[in-house]
Formats: C-alpha cells, sequence, structure tokens
C-alpha cells in the first residue's frame, strides 16, 4: 500500500505542491484578522457565575477599571509641601483628560466637610493657590488627610510620603481592546511629562487596566520573540541531528506551513490572541517536527541498510503511517479537551494546537514524501551505520530487565508520593515578570501606598432609602471593625464613613459627634445635603445605588496568596452569617474574585475533559494495536509521567495554580507518542519480522530509539523556549511540559521495554543473549 501511495504522489507531486501551497495561501490570507484581546474578562465564559455576579455589580455602581497614579517626594518628609501639592493638583486635573475617565479621586479634590454656624461647608481640600499655603495651613491639611479612613491606605500612606491619583475608567461595549490603549498610553504619558517636569519626585501607573494592558504586551512581545527564538532553536538542533541540510529544510518547511494554516484558520474564525493563547505558534512549531523526524530518520536508517532513497521512504511510509497517524490524533485529542476548560482562552490555546497538529500531519503524510523524492539526501555514512548506540542500548534493557524495571518503579513511586504536598495557589499580580514595569509599580504601590486586590460587596438595605436607617448604619459599622482586624485587610471604605463625617460637621465639627447619626430622618437630611453640595463627577453614584437602597463595601488586601483570598471570603461569609441580618449578607465580588475561583473551577471541569481524553487515547491504542494487553500496560507509562512531574514540582516549587487544570491535557498526547512509535516498531517486529520479544525489544531500540530522542529533545526545548516569556502561566507551563516529556522519554526506554518482556515472556527464549547465557549455565 505504501507503495502505490508513494507512486501516486509521485505522479502528482507538483498537484500535490501546488494543492499544498494553494491551502497554505487561502489559510494564511486570515493572518491578518488575528486581533489581540485586552480584556481581562476573556478568561471567563459568559456564564461564569463570578463573571455574571460581577458584572451586577457593574451595572449597579462603577466598575474596577482602574488606574492609580502613585507619587512620592524624593527630597521631602511627606507631600505635605507647594510643590508636590502643586504637582498633585496638576495631575489630578489632567487626569480628567485621560480618555474613558469617568471619576478622578486624590487628596486634592477630596471632598472635606466643615461646618459654618448652622451650614455644612463641603469643598476640595487643596482648591486654593497651595503657593500661599502656611505651614499651619499644611499641617492642617496633613492632620485632616491622615486621619480619615476614606483616605488612608488607599489614597495617601498613613505617614504622608506617597499618593495616589486613582482614576476610574468606563469603557464601552463589551470588548476593551482598543479603547484601553489608549487610556493606559495616555496616563503613561501624562506620567512621563510630568516626571521630567517634577524630575524631584518618583511617579508610578498601576491599576487593573494597566494589568490588562501588560497582558496585551506580553502577548505581542512573546510572538515576537518566543516564535523565531523557538524556530532558530529547532533549526540548529535538526541540523546538529539530522547532519543533513534537505533533510533539516523539508522539516523547517513543514512545521511552517503547519503554523501558518492553524494561525490563519484561527484568524478566519475571529478567534482572539491572549496571553495564553499567543503561546500557540510556538507550540505548533514544535509538535510539527515529530512527524517528520521519524518519515526522515526511518529513511536514513534503510538508506544505511543498503535501499535507493526511494526504496527507503516506501519502507518509511510502510513503518511511520500508523504510528505517525496515530501519534497526531493522541496529540489533537490531548489539545482538544481543553475546551473543557472554564477559561475561553484555553479553549483557543487547544483548538490552534490541535489545528496544527492536523495540519502537520497532513502534510506530513503529503508534501513530505514529494519533498524528499525531490530533494536528495545523503547517505549515512558506514561509521553511523554501525555504531548506532540504541542496538547497544537495547540489549542492555534485555540483560538487565529486572533491576532497570524495579528501579525505574522505585523512582517513579517516591516522587509521585511528593504530590500530597503541592499546594493549589495563585498570586495573580505575581503572574509577571518581576522585571516588568507593571511589577515594579505594582510592588511599590503595594509596599508604600496601598493594597492590589479589592473585595466588593453590595449590602441591601430593607427598603428604598434604607442605608440612612440607624440599624443598617450600625451593621455596616460592626462589618467595617470586624473587617479591619483581619490581618491581610489594608483598608476597608464603606458608606458610614461618610455619615459619621456628616455627623461631626453638623455638630460644630466636634469630635466626640464622629459617630454614627440615631435619627433616619436627619440621617437623610444630612446625606441630601452633602449630595447637593458635591461637584459634578464626585458625585455618590460609586457608593451607593439610585434607589438608595444599597451601599458599596471595598475590602483591599495586600499582595496575598489567592488561598489567603479565599480564606477572607469564607471568614466574612460566616461573620456576616452569625452577625447580619439575612438582607444585608452579600455575596463577594470584584476582579479577584473572579480569578481567584479560576483554578478551582478550571480543575473541576478539566477533570471531566481529562478523563474523556485518557479514555479516548486508551481506546485508540488498544484498538490500532489490535491488543487489549497491550493498549492497557502502555497506559502506565503514559500517567506516570505526569504524575513524577507534579511530584517534582512539589519537591522544588510546592504551589501551583490554574495550570495544575491544563497540563495534564497539553502533555497527554505528547506522552502518548513516544509510546505509540515504540509500541507500533515492537508489533512490527513480532508481526513483519517474526522476531521473539527479545530481539523485538532490540529491533525497536535500533529502529526508532534515536528519532524518538531527537524528536523529544526538539520538543523538550520548544516548550523550554517558552519560559522565555515574562507571564509567568507561560513560563510555567512549558517548564512543566518540557519536564513531562523528559520523563515521559525516561519511561519509554527504561520502563516500557521490561512491562513488555514481562507480559509477552516466552518459556524458551532464543535470542543471542539468552543462548548464551544458557550456555553457560549448561
Amino acid at each position: 500500500m505504501a507503495q502505490a501511495y508513494l507512486d501516486w504522489l509521485e505522479r502528482y507531486r507538483w498537484a500535490v505542491i501546488f494543492a499544498c501551497l494553494l491551502v497554505v495561501v487561502l489559510a494564511g490570507l486570515g493572518l491578518p484578522h488575528l486581533r489581540f484581546s485586552a480584556d481581562y474578562k476573556v478568561y471567563f465564559g459568559e456564564h461564569n457565575p463570578e463573571r455574571t455576579t460581577y458584572e451586577a455589580f457593574e451595572a449597579v455602581y462603577s466598575g474596577t477599571d482602574n488606574m492609580l497614579i502613585g507619587v512620592t517626594p524624593r527630597n521631602a518628609p511627606d507631600i505635605f509641601n507647594p510643590r508636590t501639592l502643586r504637582l498633585l493638583q496638576e495631575l489630578t486635573t489632567a487626569a480628567w483628560q485621560v480618555p474613558f475617565t469617568l471619576r478622578v479621586d486624590s487628596i486634592v479634590n477630596f471632598q472635606h466637610m466643615e461646618a459654618s454656624g448652622d451650614d455644612l461647608v463641603v469643598e476640595a481640600l487643596a482648591e486654593q493657590d497651595v503657593s500661599t499655603l502656611t505651614p499651619a495651613d499644611l499641617a492642617r491639611m496633613k492632620a485632616v488627610a491622615t486621619s480619615q479612613p476614606a483616605l488612608v491606605n488607599r489614597l495617601i500612606s498613613p505617614d504622608g510620603r506617597t499618593t495616589g491619583v486613582a482614576m476610574t475608567l468606563n469603557f464601552p461595549g463589551t470588548d476593551h481592546t482598543d479603547q484601553l490603549p489608549q487610556s493606559v498610553e495616555s496616563a503613561h504619558q501624562l506620567a512621563e511629562r510630568l516626571s521630567a517636569a517634577y524630575p524631584d519626585h518618583h511617579i508610578v501607573v498601576s491599576g487593573v487596566a494597566e494589568f490588562s494592558y501588560t497582558e496585551v504586551a506580553v502577548s505581542q512581545q512573546d510572538l515576537r520573540t518566543l516564535t523565531p527564538v523557538m524556530l532558530g532553536t529547532m533549526i540548529v538542533l535538526l541540523f546538529l541531528f539530522l547532519r543533513s541540510f534537505n533533510g533539516t529544510l523539508v522539516t523547517v518547511m513543514i512545521v511552517v506551513l503547519s503554523a501558518t494554516i492553524a494561525m490563519g484558520i484561527a484568524g478566519w474564525l475571529g478567534i482572539k490572541i491572549t496571553a495564553s493563547s499567543a503561546l500557540a505558534p510556538t507550540i505548533i512549531l514544535t509538535l510539527a517536527v515529530a512527524n517528520t523526524v521519524h518519515i526522515l530518520y526511518t529513511v536514513f536508517d534503510q538508506m544505511g541498510e543498503g535501499l535507493s532513497q526511494r526504496d527507503a521512504l516506501v519502507q518509511s511510509l510502510h513503518l511511520n503511517t500508523e504510528p505517525v497517524s496515530l501519534s497526531s490524533l493522541t496529540t489533537g485529542v490531548g489539545f482538544l479537551s481543553l475546551n473543557f476548560a472554564d477559561a475561553p482562552p484555553f479553549h483557543d490555546l487547544g483548538n490552534m494546537s490541535a489545528m496544527g497538529v492536523a495540519a502537520a500531519w497532513a502534510l506530513s503524510m503529503a508534501l513530505t514524501p514529494v519533498l524528499i523524492l525531490l530533494l536528495p539526501l545523503r547517505k549515512p555514512s558506514a561509521r553511523v551505520v554501525t555504531h548506532n548506540p540504541m542496538r547497544w542500548f537495547g540489549s542492555f534493557i534485555v540483560r538487565r530487565r529486572l533491576p532497570v524495571l524495579w528501579s525505574t518503579l522505585a523512582v517513579a513511586a517516591l516522587l509521585s508520593a511528593f504530590i500530597p504536598r503541592l499546594q493549589l495557589d495563585d498570586q495573580f499580580i505575581k503572574w509577571f515578570d518581576p522585571d516588568l514595569p507593571f511589577r515594579i509599580n505594582s510592588d511599590y504601590i503595594t509596599e508604600n501606598l496601598t493594597g492590589p486586590y479589592s473585595i466588593e460587596y453590595s449590602l441591601q438595605a430593607r427598603e428604598d432609602g434604607g442605608i440612612t436607617n440607624p440599624d443598617y448604619l450600625a451593621n455596616l459599622e460592626k462589618f467595617v471593625q470586624w473587617a479591619r482586624q483581619q490581618p491581610d485587610v489594608v483598608h476597608v471604605d464603606a458608606f458610614s464613613f461618610i455619615m459619621q463625617r456628616l455627623n461631626q460637621a453638623m455638630h460644630g465639627d466636634d469630635p466626640a459627634w464622629y459617630t454614627l447619626p440615631k435619627d433616619p430622618e436627619l440621617a437623610a437630611q444630612y446625606l441630601l445635603l452633602y449630595e447637593l453640595s458635591l461637584p459634578y463627577g464626585l458625585d455618590l453614584n460609586r457608593q451607593m445605588n439610585s434607589a438608595k437602597s444599597a451601599t458599596r463595601f471595598t475590602v483591599t488586601l495586600g499582595t496575598v496568596p489567592r488561598s489567603r483570598i479565599l480564606d477572607f471570603v469564607d471568614q466574612a461569609d460566616a461573620w456576616m452569617r452569625a452577625n447580619l441580618p439575612s438582607h444585608m449578607q452579600a455575596q463577594a465580588t470584584g476582579t479577584v474574585m473572579m480569578f481567584a475561583r479560576l483554578a478551582e473551577r478550571n480543575i473541576r471541569t478539566m477533570l471531566r475533559g481529562t478523563a474523556l481524553a485518557f479514555v479516548l487515547i486508551s481506546i485508540t491504542l488498544i484498538l490500532t494495536l489490535r491488543s487489549f494487553r497491550i493498549g492497557i500496560i502502555s497506559l502506565i507509562p503514559n500517567s506516570l509521567p505526569i504524575l513524577m512531574t507534579f511530584g517534582f514540582w512539589s519537591l522544588t516549587v510546592g504551589e501551583i495554580g490554574i495550570l495544575a487544570s491544563i497540563i495534564t491535557a497539553t502533555s497527554l498526547g505528547l506522552i502518548v507518542d513516544d509510546t505509540v512509535h515504540i509500541l507500533s516498531k515492537y508489533h512490527r517486529a513480532k508481526l513483519d519480522h517474526h522476531l521473539n520479544t527479545h530481539d523485538s525489544i532490540r529491533y525497536t531500540f535500533t529502529h526508532v530509539g534515536k528519532a524518538l530522542w531527537v524528536t523529544t529533545t526538539v520538543l523538550a526545548c520548544g516548550f523550554f523556549v517558552l519560559t522565555l516569556s515574562d507571564f509567568k502561566l507561560n513560563s510555567d507551563l512549558g517548564l512543566l511540559t518540557a519536564m513531562t516529556l523528559a520523563f515521559a522519554l525516561v519511561l519509554d526506554f527504561l520502563l516500557l521495554p521490561p512491562l513488555l518482556m514481562w507480559l509477552d515472556r516466552e518459556k524458551h527464549c532464543r535470542c543471542e543473549f539468552c543462548q548464551c547465557a544458557h550456555a553457560a549455565t549448561t
């Protein structure tokens, strides 16, 4: 059949080349349609409950798409000096001009309340010309700013050394990819302009919008750098291993065309590129290598045994069509199982990778043979043919099968035993490399001003206008006091602060009256008077709904792991159930809550996807190999590499986040590749050459061992290139996958052959080694 297929390819070689190139061109026309997504919500499906809850919260209050510009004077003890205050005034005024800015908050426009006789005066804290401020004025301003719970650890540090100007952004539509860069880049330009005008001040930009912007920047950077690095690494490795210019050229052509087809189709389908799915081109380049290398190595092997290049190609297709097709199928199934993930970017990564695998298989089966027919390949030297280390290795495994089997199982069991120590956790800010400006600025803000994680609640009153009810306010204040006592809490913002300030102001600024009003009607009048005094853009819409039946309660946490975020939420839920009326009990929401639940939600969904992929791959192996026993026993070296990787990761790193939900799916199909080629060659040795078990093992290593070593090395190096990414999820994915591939190769070389020899053991082996051993004992 291989002969007839090659005859057909040779007869229609130019038509085959034209058809393949036509497909590449048509698919490649979709490349300009690829778009990056700058919206962090792409990680959450439309029906994700955390996303649904948060969007309902956003519909009532302003969202948390924001930026924070931090300011610290270099040569002053605090910010309360005319020069710094002038800078803050300029910054606050200019921040309103940043595109899509809905609100700007800073200490200079903080609406401070004071009593003037029987009147309430509400004005900005630093509204006047700061050059006219006396030392007494500055001291008074500092005393006010550093005593306001709404400001301290949010817009000003307790010591007054660092302050921030917060911008709340309001983007139109659902996808902010086009608008977000306008806001972030404008804020950066503003910060750079003021840094040049005030070089004696340290000015940094951070916030949720900066997080999303940095994610896009990292995605684009990965595509610009990692793909060329991977391609260059692959070319060097292939040339070193193949020692054939034309062989390397054929392989590179196949992988580049495969990536072009897959990414072009993704463009036509409207798939958006994110930091996670941006890995697809690099992964496809890596995956596409294996098929062509297996075909080429068998051609070289057969040419070394005296066949012509054409006859060697026939034999290569005869030996490799089944394992190449099967390994492509299992790899595709593994990546397609990512569609079970709760995060859509993982769907995109899996689908694009699967399309690349399919394209690589089609090109390997059609274009690779044609190119090999057209391009001359150099016959291996006699030394390369006779000095095949895999022949010696096969004999070594046969002779030492039992010690190798038990020692390999012992190491695998030892590493797997560390899995229970592995902690499921994430620190979202630390998804980015510490050298990135976003990380540097975020860490600075966290250390000097406020925390990066905000948990939001919408606390309901019994009726419209009920937020001024004394019982509601008292319960609100109890929640404030409890939250402030929690160890990870940096700041709490609640509506009760406003009512306490109002009550004090309406009683002659007497500190003894910094309490909640007891009369609901009087409290409602205070609130109305305050609302009428606020300037445009600084109203209370971000803190209460239009019916005055609910208020916003915000808790800011420091840079803590995901587990401690969820611990706080669980404790808050328990406290609310025990201390608040049922109508005030609320569900925690916010950007951080969406990401905090992401890992566990993906793990739950991916357990189903991975289990299904494992079952499908197992059934495929059993049916293809036509042996239930061999198919079942092959599951051992296919499952242990993942367990060993998690165990080693537990021993060396100790924690893993959302990657735990996808690493099995991305690795499973790749792990099976080596197993398929070993079992296929072993099966051929038994059926076609009628070899005994031990000689079949030697035959397998001789004819496929080096190809497996080369393909696994190239695959591992390709995924290791991902460790260069500035996005921690991508770099860890690359490292974990490379480790899994390395463990898989070790087990396929040291564990699978002894298992096969145990399964197909013969009472009287007639192989050369056993014959010699028998003669020595008689």
